[in-house]
Formats: C-alpha cells, sequence, structure tokens
C-alpha cells in the first residue's frame, strides 16, 4: 500500500473519477493499433523459424527482412529497416540524414530546435568530427511561434533550392509546446511538397509511435526514424532502432548503417530477433498503459496548483508529460521519487551531472530493466529555468501511479507543495 495522507488519497481518489472517460478513450486507441499490429504480422506469415539467430553476414536471415516488413506494413510506409545496430535514437536520425543527404544539400528543422542530442550531429563547419556542417551540409532552424505552432512566414523566408529535407520532431523534447499531431504533419508535408515536391520530408518519431491511429508515414512524410527503447520495442526489445519510408531513401540509409553496396542484405540480429517481433507487438498496450499514466499525473498536479502540458484532457501524440515545478528543490524531489518508485535501482539516488550529449546538467531518473529504456517509467529534466521535469513511460499503468502518488506525498511530506 502506498501511504497517503487525507489530503492525497482525496484528491487521488477525484482524479481517478474525473479522468475515467479519458483512460476509456486510449482502451479504444489501443484495440486498434494492437488489431493493426496483429494484421501486419499475419499478412507477412510471421512463423517461430523467423526468430532464429543469424551469424557473421547473416546473409537470406528471413526474420530479419519480415521484421522489416512487419514495421513498414504497421507503419504505412513501403520499407524498413529494424536493427540492433542502431545504438540510440540519435544514431538511427543521424542514419537516416547522412544517407539522404549530400555535400552542398541544406536541411531544415521545421519545428524549432532539434532535441538536444542532435546538436553534436548537425555540428559546425570544420569541426573535424564528421557532423553534418563538416560534411558541408548547411542546417537552417524555424523557431516555433510562441503558441507551439509552425512559422510558415519565416519557413518561406528561408527557403530555397538547396533545402533537400526539411526536419520535423514529433515530440515536444524539452519544450514546453504541444507535441505535433499526425494531422499537423499531414499539413506541413503538404505545403513543403507544394513549394517543392522533391523535398524530402523527414519525422523523427521517437516517442510517438501508437499514440494515435495512424502514423506520419501512412500521412505523407518520406522518411522517419525512431528508437526500440522507446514506445516500438514494447519494453522488451533490448536495444535497436528503426527507419521506414520511401524504399529509395530507407535503402540509402542502410548503406549509412553498413556501407554502399551492402546496405540492407548483411548484418546477424545478434539474438534479438525475437524479443524485437514481442516487443512491437506488446507495444501498443504498453504505450496505451503510458498514455494513461501521463492523464493521471496531468490530473493530479493539476489539482495541486501546479502547471502540466499537455492538460490532463488535452490531445496526446506523444508520451511525455511535462510538469513545471516552482523551484529546482522541487523537481529534483520529484525526479528522485521516481526514481525511489522503480523495481529496478530503487535504492539509487540520482543527481543532477553533466550527460554527454546535452547542453545543461540533467537529473534522470531511470530504474528500468532495459537500460535508458524510456517506455518505461522514468524521468529527467534539464537544471535550467524554468523547473520542468518530464516524465515518459510505464509499462503498467499500476506503476505511474505509484511513482506519481509517491513523488507528491514525498513532497508534501517535506513542505515542497
Amino acid at each position: 500500500m502506498i501511504k497517503m495522507n487525507d489530503r492525497l488519497a482525496a484528491a487521488v481518489e477525484a482524479v481517478e473519477a474525473r479522468i475515467a472517460p479519458r483512460l476509456g478513450d486510449i482502451d479504444r486507441l489501443i484495440d486498434a493499433n494492437q488489431w493493426k499490429v496483429i494484421q501486419a504480422f499475419q499478412r507477412h506469415r510471421v512463423s517461430d523459424y523467423h526468430f532464429a539467430g543469424s551469424t557473421g553476414y547473416g546473409y537470406n536471415d528471413r526474420g530479419r527482412e519480415t521484421l522489416d516488413a512487419v514495421y513498414a506494413e504497421a507503419f504505412g510506409a513501403e520499407a524498413g529497416l529494424v536493427r540492433p545496430h542502431f545504438a540510440s535514437g540519435t544514431h538511427t536520425i543521424a542514419a537516416a540524414l547522412f544517407g539522404v543527404l549530400r555535400p552542398g544539400d541544406e536541411l531544415l528543422f521545421l519545428t524549432g530546435s532539434p532535441y538536444d542530442t542532435l546538436h553534436k550531429v548537425i555540428g559546425k563547419p570544420g569541426d573535424g568530427t564528421g557532423s553534418l556542417a563538416d560534411w558541408g551540409i548547411v542546417c537552417r532552424t524555424v523557431p516555433l511561434l510562441e503558441d507551439g505552432g509552425v512559422d510558415w512566414e519565416s519557413a518561406r523566408a528561408q527557403w530555397n533550392e538547396k533545402i533537400k529535407v526539411v526536419a520535423v520532431q514529433r515530440s515536444r523534447g524539452y519544450g514546453w509546446r504541444p507535441s505535433f499531431s499526425v494531422n499537423d504533419i499531414r499539413s506541413m508535408a503538404e505545403t513543403v511538397k507544394r513549394w517543392n515536391p522533391d523535398t524530402i520530408v523527414f519525422v523523427d518519431n521517437c516517442y510517438g509511435e501508437f499514440t494515435e491511429e495512424i502514423e506520419p508515414t501512412a500521412a505523407g512524410a518520406d522518411l522517419m526514424a525512431g528508437s526500440l527503447i522507446k514506445n516500438p520495442g514494447g519494453g522488451v526489445a533490448p536495444t535497436g532502432g528503426y527507419i521506414v519510408g520511401r524504399e529509395q531513401y530507407v535503402r540509402l540509409a542502410a548503406y549509412r548503417l553498413t556501407a554502399p553496396g551492402i546496405g540492407a542484405d548483411v548484418g546477424s540480429m545478434l539474438g534479438a530477433t525475437r524479443s524485437m517481433f514481442q516487443g512491437f507487438f506488446l507495444a501498443p498496450h504498453m504505450v496505451g498503459q503510458a498514455l494513461k499514466g501521463t492523464v493521471f499525473a496531468a490530473a493530479l498536479f493539476e489539482s495541486l496548483g501546479l502547471t502540466t502540458h499537455p492538460a490532463w484532457n488535452g490531445k496526446r501524440s506523444d508520451i511525455i508529460q511535462a510538469i513545471r515545478f516552482r523551484r529546482p528543490e522541487q523537481l529534483i524531489s520529484f525526479v528522485q521519487s521516481i526514481q525511489r518508485a522503480s523495481a529496478v535501482d530503487a535504492h539509487v539516488v540520482p543527481e543532477p551531472w553533466d550527460m554527454p550529449g546535452y547542453e545543461n546538467p540533467v537529473i534522470m531518473a531511470a530504474g528500468t530493466f532495459i537500460q535508458g529504456g524510456s517506455l518505461e517509467l522514468s524521468a529527467d529534466a534539464p537544471i535550467r529555468e524554468p523547473y520542468t521535469a518530464y516524465m515518459q513511460g510505464g509499462l503498467t499503468y499500476s506503476h505511474v501511479k505509484l511513482g506519481v502518488i509517491s513523488a507528491v506525498q514525498r513532497m508534501l511530506d517535506e513542505q515542497l507543495l
């Protein structure tokens, strides 16, 4: 049992009654996405022999080829590339961008500054790291409007014939803005294609998979990437990433992952094929559990006078819940409480530190079975004003409730709320 004082117990009871209809909506979303994934498995005749491992070059690995096809089918794309060899979402996104961009091309980030870990991928001219800028690829950014929308006037002013790729970050990242829905991305793609039908629309889909009934590649995006230790891995895949989209662009990304002329035809799966199939099967349900947790967290913190984004009844297109605190002590207490509620490493006390790829000290709660697995309950925050924590994941709704209630009770005990 969670120890709650009377004030918190009453707040939790009221919140659960208020959000019940919203949780019902999420159950219907889970059904739609679960059935879509099963249909993709059935259409490609997935069988237990597809789970067998391969070694060496991995030639003729039918499991690997079928996994690619299942992802492409479920995500409404022509082709897929799903591999344990992608070390992170950043690595996967970099492979996609380097795959389709060439020296002299330009890349336009349409949705503001991208997630912090991509800044070093973008780089600076002559930095010697092999960044995009080091290879002579110009990167431009269109800052978002104050309401979080795309500044089309600014985008049009920056437009030129050298822009090869327009990039969209679906998730809010470390931003106080709405995540972009699939319909938002459809409108972006339509506008860009009117300006130049040959421009590649790329979507960083991290944290967004299965939060709606269709994915951006079914709504006009040409290329899309994400991480398997986020939504599509279902909390089961041990590592990896995916790229889906138009066949010609996925092929180019595969050349970046391995080498030109080799592409997707080699690469033993390191014994991960079964878990990657099973994780994808489980992902719609697990994402739904995380979404329920974000709704509960938002509603509870709002009832206590804090500001959240999105609001408990707001539109969601990723699994991230932003909670704005008044002081850094509140933020740190919240993140530490999420860690204490974990089944793994609950005894560890996270502290802010200078994490590679980030511009400010970051505190992270990550008591996860998969290291860094952010479909599992986790929370992180840069230590900078305004003091905003970003909670994501939760393989079970019950676990999210435990973490959030424990955090609130601790803050009440410490007179931080």
